[in-house]
């Protein structure tokens, strides 16, 4: 045979044999994944190695332009105006108004108080989101904290005046009204149905840079920022955590799923800088609408009290206390008395490690479950005892431990309107009493220079709990014969700066 041939047929001979190998090779590749396609849910062994198997992969939504566009015109920006007050002196220090009020303003190096009129300034800008086509809007409570005035700007770039309905400092959520009709509309969507992984987007107006929109996905749900930046808690905590860009200007702005429906109010950013690293916070709509709704119903929010002093139980306190049942959860210390905890049976020692099935697994969760609900409403709480899994039903109360709901009390003569502290609020302020001033109108304690927030804890000396307590001051102070008519407020700002006021009474 040639040389030639000889090549030739060697040539086919190795082409067969590559065939064969590579068509065994298909067919045992082909068979193990048809086993492992047929057993997804166990683990598979290849060369020594374990692993699962997924069905399929999701994929990641194409088209976020529908959530976009059925959203922007629902989201404002929101500026907030105030008038500059000179208080102080040199160094910058705040004027004492009980001390000016005996002594006058203090002379020597310091400034005199400046009662000249001057330009408002603007002190704030924000976003928020339109509720309702008759113009309620909400937006969160340090958005507008401190306003003299608000102006309200709509993707058409129509500008309107707002009021302030109401707010929470407690939520971070306040509620506006504008005088405008046939409004664009966000539907609100439901925030419990929210899963972690899922795509939502951001919309606001960063940095002044209207109808932005970013997105992300839901990083984890009832996270505490305090908790997790091992700081002071900011109050009712148990936000939805994305990593949608979110900066300064979008506060009050809107979290909306890929339906373009409304499940959190933009909040708050994690940042050591002050702009937007990597982590963003929403109040979920759950708490949201509850709490809008009570403020335009009862002028108040209508909050229900569990009434337990606690903590959140970690494995070594469980190791400590010999809980075996669980690893986490909220560790009743203390039960308060006439509360629902104390009618529903609860016990120091036990865990609470569900409210109407949701489960408690810390502070964040327990907060965002009871939040939702108002004094009268009955709930199931499961919880743990002896290592054995129990359950319970309960009629929540108030912080004066009925069922009975509260309403903001005007008291126009000074130009404010109250609300009583919560058990839980005076608990985190460490407080025994008080009283919040709820909203301010043109009047006396506006005069004065007390802000919306301030909590008052006396008056003239005398501790104050309840509105009938001012009322009651109040009176003593005009019916007095002689003497000025003086209010000597001591109280404290929910940031922990105690400041004291005098306000004159006397007619002008």
């Amino acid at each position: 045979m040639k040389i030639t041939g000889k090549i030739t047929l060697l040539a086919l001979g190795a082409a067969i044999v590559g065939s064969v190998a590579t068509t065994f090779a298909i067919n045992a590749i082909s068979s193990n994944q048809k086993d492992a396609t047929a057993n997804t849910d166990g683990l598979q062994s290849t060369n020594g190695r374990l692993y699962t198997v997924a069905n399929s992969t999701p994929s990641m939504p194409s088209d976020f332009t529908h959530a976009a566009e059925s959203t922007i015109n629902g989201v404002v920006s929101i500026k907030s105006y105030a008038t500059p007050r000179s208080y102080g002196n040199s160094a910058g220090r705040y004027a004492d108004p009980l001390y000016e009020f005996f002594f006058g303003t203090p002379r020597g190096n310091a400034m005199p108080r400046q009662d000249q009129p001057k330009a408002e300034q603007q002190r704030g800008l924000g976003s928020g989101v339109i509720l309702s086509a008759d113009g309620y809007i909400v937006t969160n409570n340090h958005v507008i904290d401190g306003a003299e005035r608000l102006e309200v700007t709509l993707n058409d770039n129509s500008i309107y005046n707002a009021k302030v309905v109401g707010a929470d400092p407690s939520t971070d959520v306040a509620l506006l009204k504008i005088e405008a009709d046939n409004l664009p509309v966000i539907p609100v969507g439901n925030s419990d149905d929210l899963r972690v992984g899922e795509w939502v987007l951001a919309v606001g107006n960063p940095f002044g840079f209207t109808s932005t929109v970013t997105t992300g996905i839901v990083s984890a749900k009832a996270r505490s920022v305090g908790a997790a930046a091992h700081s002071r808690r900011m109050g009712i905590e148990s936000y939805i955590q994305t990593d949608a860009a979110v900066n300064p200007g979008n506060s009050g702005g809107a979290l909306v799923n890929i339906k373009g429906e409304l499940i959190g109010i933009n909040t708050a950013i994690y940042s050591e800088t002050g702009n937007y690293v990597g982590y963003s916070f929403a109040i979920p709509t759950s708490i949201v609408t509850k709490i809008v709704t009570d403020i335009k119903q009862y002028g108040t929010v209508q909050r229900a009290v569990l009434g337990v002093m606690f903590s959140e139980l970690t494995p070594q306190l469980a190791k400590e206390k010999g809980i075996t049942a669980v690893n986490d959860g909220i560790l009743v210390g203390e039960i308060v008395d006439r509360s629902a905890a104390m009618e529903g049976g609860l016990a120091i020692g036990d865990v609470i490690i569900a409210i109407n099935n949701s489960p408690t697994h810390n502070t964040a969760q327990l907060q965002g479950e009871i939040s939702k609900y108002r004094p009268g409403d009955k709930i199931s709480i499961k919880y743990i005892r002896d290592n054995k899994e129990h359950t319970t039903n309960v009629t929540l109360r108030n912080s004066q431990g009925d069922t009975k709901f509260t309403r903001s009390s005007d008291f126009s003569a000074l130009g404010c309107a109250f609300t009583e502290l919560t058990a839980e609020q005076m608990r985190q302020m460490r407080l025994s009493s008080g009283l919040k001033v709820a909203k301010l109108t043109n009047g006396k304690f506006k005069s004065a220079g007390i802000k919306e927030g301030f909590i008052i804890l006396d008056i003239n000396n005398s501790r104050v709990r309840t509105t009938d307590d001012v009322e009651k001051i109040y009176n003593a102070i005009m019916q007095s014969n002689g003497g000025d008519k003086v209010m000597f407020i001591t109280g404290i700002y929910p940031t922990g700066r105690k400041v004291y006021y005098a306000v004159d009474l006397s007619e002008e």
